[in-house]
């Protein structure tokens, strides 16, 4: 009986997800979910074709990250595994994980140690996990995170759609921050595990474009009016908007903001100041 099941979320990468899935698509593997976005290069017909074992999911729009929690949804495991369409987990690994799940009932999320499939390197949050900058919770499993990239998560079922999974509202980009605060608001643990390993193989180039930019840097700011003090809110709008008229990416963050921030605040529930110092911790840059 499994234990975990895979979900992954796609769009317009046929070729990668199918690298992906010759790893994760294996005999006596876990089950595996993947949620097409709408995608218009033939990724359906060759995931039908070459992973007929898949259960994929074709939704009529591109729903963003939320097509995890639709994928999520189809799964009947009690623990589920992201994997983006450049990723994959290492053999063994996700039955460490739920064994660390199994052990520790508070546990809502173990993210995995992240190498990158060109050179076998680690990535940088890795490396920030590993340095345990918010400590180890009593009784926790390992260091304690509250980021995480989403194909190096594995999560309890049941606490993920409790809190809703990934927002609508973000859509795409740094929706992993939203999730960890809600989740780390129940009283739930999110942990680092150095032998849950993911791999990698990222296909752009390591800088985001300014597109990605202004993506990330919107729904930060959102992040910030959803879940975080007034002050840091105001002190992260009124950084956008005295760079918007020299920087156009800065400007797109911006008129994003402006448009999102009604729904924002109708959905606003700031968290505890303790929460909200560990928070302001983890995003400082290691070192």
């Amino acid at each position: 009986m499994h234990r975990v099941s895979v979900v992954v979320a796609t769009r317009d990468r046929r070729e990668s997800l199918l690298r992906s899935l010759a790893h994760l698509d294996r005999p006596h593997g876990p089950p595996v979910v993947v949620v097409d976005n709408a995608s218009a290069d033939g990724t359906v017909a060759a995931v039908r074709a070459e992973h007929p074992r898949v259960e994929l999911v074709e939704l009529p729009a591109n729903a963003g990250a939320v097509a995890r929690t639709d994928g999520v949804r189809r799964t009947s495991t009690r623990y589920v595994a992201f994997a983006d369409d450049d990723s994959w987990w290492e053999p063994g690994a996700l039955d460490r994980a739920a064994d660390l799940l199994d052990a520790h009932p508070r546990a809502a999320v173990v993210v995995g140690r992240v190498r990158l499939a060109d050179d076998g390197s680690e990535d940088a949050v890795t490396r920030k996990h590993r340095a345990a900058v918010l400590g180890r919770s009593p009784g926790a499993p390992g260091p304690d995170v509250l980021s995480f990239p989403a194909f190096a998560a594995v999560v309890r079922r049941d606490a993920y759609l409790a809190v809703g999974g990934f927002s609508p509202l973000l859509f795409f980009g740094g929706e992993e921050h939203l999730l960890a605060l809600d989740l780390a608001a129940t009283g739930r643990q999110l942990v680092f595990a150095e032998d849950v390993v993911a791999w990698h193989a990222p296909a752009g180039p390591d800088r985001p474009t300014p597109q990605r930019w202004a993506l990330q840097t919107r729904n930060d700011v959102l992040v910030d009016w959803l879940r975080r003090p007034l002050p840091v809110a105001l002190a992260a709008t009124g950084r956008l908007i005295r760079r918007a008229p020299r920087d156009g990416a800065a400007r797109r963050a911006l008129l994003g903001v402006a448009r999102l921030l009604p729904r924002a605040l109708r959905q606003r529930r700031p968290v505890s100041p303790e929460l909200e110092r560990r928070f302001a911790t983890a995003q400082r840059p290691l070192g």
